[in-house]
């Protein structure tokens, strides 16, 4: 997928909201990215020390487990607003118009309300793990140097919450489209010709 962004602007309070919340996804995209460069560094370390010294890093594994959660949900939102996640474009990708916003402001609610399902399922699990009253706040630790467990629970509600945000303005942006015919703040569905030439633009930029 090229990686030049398909989402319209314009000087519309949806537009607007648009790109506030995606200063706070790039924010949360670039946790997700220091994490992957973080367990790179750890595992030098951790080969490091066990051939050299035969002391390799202690609890590697657990600070595997606690940084998961950073890259596999930090990111979410932001893919979802540049329209990077996976989709079946098969039958959509043949819709225009309004039957195309229609569409899409269907499937956007159904995962409006499938990921907000997730919040509150999430958010339980961090409950029970977290314990003001506990030692370090927590009622479970990892099995090597127990680490609390609860900050990486932490993180998968407070990302889907951020994805519930952004969901929430692609159905405004989607109920725009319906009832005007176009809309801005949600990525266009793109054909192989016209993401070809947005990958050439992109390299003629970068030349």
């Amino acid at each position: 997928m090229a990686t030049s962004s398909l989402v319209l602007h314009d000087g519309s309070a949806l537009s607007r909201l648009d790109r506030k919340l995606l200063t706070l996804e790039r924010f949360f995209a670039l946790l997700s990215g220091l994490a992957v460069f973080s367990l790179m560094v750890l595992a030098v370390i951790s080969v490091s020390g066990r051939n050299v010294l035969n002391a390799p890093l202690p609890g590697y594994v657990d600070w595997i487990e606690q940084a998961m959660p950073l890259i596999a949900f930090m990111g979410i939102s932001f893919v979802m607003r540049e329209g990077g996640h996976i989709r079946m474009d098969i039958l959509v990708g043949q819709l225009r118009g309004r039957t195309l916003y229609l569409a899409e402001l269907v499937t956007t609610l159904l995962i409006l309300l499938l990921m907000v399902l997730l919040v509150w399922g999430s958010w339980a699990h961090f409950a029970r793990s977290f314990d003001f009253a506990a030692p370090l706040w927590s009622r479970d630790s990892s099995m090597d140097i127990s680490l609390p467990i609860w900050p990486a629970k932490l993180l998968a509600p407070v990302a889907f919450g951020l994805l519930c945000l952004r969901l929430c303005l692609q159905v405004w942006a989607y109920g725009r489209g319906v009832l005007t015919g176009d809309t801005v703040a949600v990525p266009i569905i793109a054909d192989a010709a016209k993401q070809a030439q947005m990958e050439a633009d992109q390299l003629e930029g970068q030349s």
